[in-house]
């Protein structure tokens, strides 16, 4: 198990396609996107006024505010279901990382060192990520960040945390697992679980803050699967859930499908909101 785990975190540092980490072998790297971003030409259309929500496949998302926060979730640009020929955001304020494992901690170093972003996470994985202070903007469970017109708690998730820099070094513990409450003046607030299974907490997490969309794991064995997600809908008594971390590898077979039943079963009042990678979705 382990040495077929390491294979997939080379594979995703060589960026490799779907098909290949599907095998556990690394390919040739991708190559580097072209200039015509599709992201950025959705967010360019998206509608006035409204909160963008793009996902970039996996755990990813880029929120953009009405007050022109950019706010990037687990930035993993280069998983298999990312969009195709997209650049990454020339200008983002703010960083969250929910937990230490590649495919959450992505390309969050590189994005900080590119557009001079603010990471947030927990005080370990921040540290290790060995960024100026100026960007590192480490706590835990409790915490409360002010980006613009957003403002960030930091709320807890049940799932492990360990990273790694070099795919040849042993892991190295990164602190508890983190979810995001993004609440947004004049918008939606936003909850992202980061990876975790559905616990009793998010109830207080709804009384506490009353999110209206919760971007949840659906894929299963190392998140919550749909049945279990639509259990944690119910919880935290949310109007819309938007499905991630499915079908990036043959293990997460949840699907928004399913989820979608899931909720219908569990006699829940959320709509599911299926994203398309690349694609702006205005709130």
């Amino acid at each position: 198990m382990r040495t077929k785990l390491m294979a997939v975190v080379v594979g995703a540092v060589l960026g490799v396609t779907g098909a290949a980490f599907a095998q556990g072998t690394p390919t040739t790297p991708a190559a580097a996107p072209k200039a015509a971003p599709k992201a950025g030409k959705a967010a360019a259309t998206a509608t006035a006024g409204k909160t963008e929500v793009t996902w970039w496949g996996h755990a990813a998302f880029v929120v953009k505010t009405p007050g022109g926060a950019v706010i990037a979730i687990d930035p993993w640009f280069t998983n298999p279901k990312a969009p195709q020929g997209a650049t990454w955001p020339e200008a983002v304020d703010a960083i969250l990382v929910s937990h230490g494992h590649f495919d959450h901690v992505g390309e969050a170093k590189a994005l900080a060192q590119k557009t001079n972003a603010k990471v947030f996470g927990s005080f370990e994985l921040v540290t290790l990520l060995a960024l100026p202070e100026a960007q590192s903007m480490v706590g835990n469970v409790g915490g409360t960040f002010q980006v613009k017109d957003a403002t960030i708690h930091l709320v807890e998730a049940v799932h492990s945390s360990s990273y790694q820099a070099d795919p040849k070094a042993p892991a190295q513990y990164s602190g508890a697992s983190l979810g995001f409450v993004i609440e947004i003046a004049n918008g939606p607030t936003l909850y992202h679980a980061g990876d975790t299974g559905a616990f009793q907490s998010m109830a207080l997490i709804a009384e506490q803050f009353k999110p209206t969309v919760a971007l949840l794991p659906i894929g299963g064995q190392f998140t919550m699967d749909p049945a279990q997600a639509a259990v944690a809908a119910k919880l935290l008594k949310v109007k819309t859930v938007v499905p991630m971390h499915y079908g990036t590898f043959p293990a997460l077979t949840g699907t928004p499908d399913a989820l979608t039943a899931a909720v219908k079963k569990a006699r829940g009042t959320a709509k599911v909101l299926s994203l398309e990678p690349g694609k702006t979705t205005a709130l």
